[in-house]
């Protein structure tokens, strides 16, 4: 087999003769170019079409995220973001990378953790998104992260004077879930009357400042979800925080530290199973791109309970895990693009639906 092939990009030179020193220490793994700064990343991956980039957000003459962005325009290739964490800045530009198409993180090594633990993540990470499919962002050639929606589009014809409607939309995501995510609130009108419920799998400590970032991205309003509080505002976004599984109990959102669900907390199963049971038939659901087989389970009780549900397909996926098993269960009524994703939820707003349990 072929050892993987990597792009160190790092301008700090003590952290990219660590990251190169452990990387090449693998025998799985071989170093094939070094770069200091974005202008250069750029055109070493152009150049030795590495298997994995592992990039940092802070460079000179480009930043991380003008990088990512372009290589994922023209040249897609996984890309591993090693990012400091404890800079509110760093840590958005951390998200905004992650939206524009870098599949995973990994924080830079601090000093205190115990001998070769995160010389084991670096390696383990390095691996992992070396056998992601990544996919092109067309979207990224007009700059930045695409366009905002209209604020003032409208809701689809007769939304506003339906009582009998869906009540409630659930979203779950993994690996590639900031950028989908976004897409799907960019297609939802600004008044767009039902609460959204949302898991995405990101873990500490890059999970801290996410809700904050997502809520800057659209005109719905994201924020972290607190125990007891009620279901709430129409259009609003409410996110399980990291390491808490969100559920819905009699109208309210709890928050719990129960046992993970295929090694996730929050789980997408935890809630989706939660919206069965509270809202039957009066629910809507997405499961989105993301590794593994969180709420494939969870969306097949929604169905079974008279749900609406959906799955992205393979073609847009980032990784075709969580929406094959759904797939794969009949948990998905529709397949669809993620482009058609968006515009289906919007159109439930003047769906008919008379609850049942």
């Amino acid at each position: 087999m072929n050892p993987i092939r990597v792009l160190v990009v790092e301008d700090s030179l003590t952290v990219l003769r660590r990251l190169v020193e452990v990387l090449g220490a693998d025998p799985g793994i071989e170093v094939v170019g070094e770069a200091s700064d974005g202008k250069r990343a750029i055109e070493l991956a152009k150049k030795l079409k590495p298997d994995v980039i592992t990039l940092d957000m802070m460079l000179p003459v480009m930043t991380g995220v003008a990088v990512t962005e372009y290589i994922m325009a023209h040249f897609p290739t996984p890309i591993l973001i090693v990012s400091a964490s404890m800079n509110r800045g760093e840590l958005f530009r951390t998200y905004d990378a992650l939206a524009a198409g870098a599949v995973d993180v990994l924080e830079k090594p601090r000093g205190d953790e115990p001998d070769g633990e995160w010389e084991a993540k670096l390696l383990a990470a390095v691996k992992l998104v070396a056998r992601i499919r990544v996919i092109t962002h067309p979207r990224m050639r007009m700059g930045a992260l695409g366009r905002v929606a209209d604020p003032l589009a409208p809701l689809p014809a007769a939304a506003s004077a339906r009582s009998d409607r869906c009540e409630v939309v659930a979203i779950g995501a993994s690996t590639g879930g900031p950028a989908a995510v976004i897409d799907i609130l960019r297609a939802l009108p600004v008044h767009f009357p039902l609460p959204i419920l949302l898991v995405l799998h990101i873990g500490e400590p890059f999970g801290a400042g996410f809700a904050d970032w997502l809520d800057g991205q659209t005109h719905h309003r994201v924020r972290y979800a607190r125990d007891g509080e009620a279901l709430g505002t129409r259009g609003r976004v409410i996110m399980a925080p990291v390491e808490r599984h969100m559920v819905v109990e009699n109208g309210v959102v709890r928050l719990h530290g129960g046992p993970e669900r295929f090694s996730c907390r929050p789980s997408v199963d935890v809630l989706f199973e939660s919206v069965a049971r509270e809202f039957g038939n009066c629910a809507a659901a997405a499961l989105l791109t993301g590794m593994g087989r969180d709420g494939a389970s969870g969306l097949l009780d929604i169905r079974r309970a008279g749900g609406l549900t959906f799955a992205q397909d393979e073609a847009s996926s980032v990784v075709y895990g969580m929406p094959r098993e759904a797939a794969i269960l009949g948990a998905a009524e529709k397949i669809l693009p993620l482009s058609e994703i968006g515009p289906a939820l919007a159109s439930l707003a003047a769906t008919p639906r008379r609850r049942t349990r």
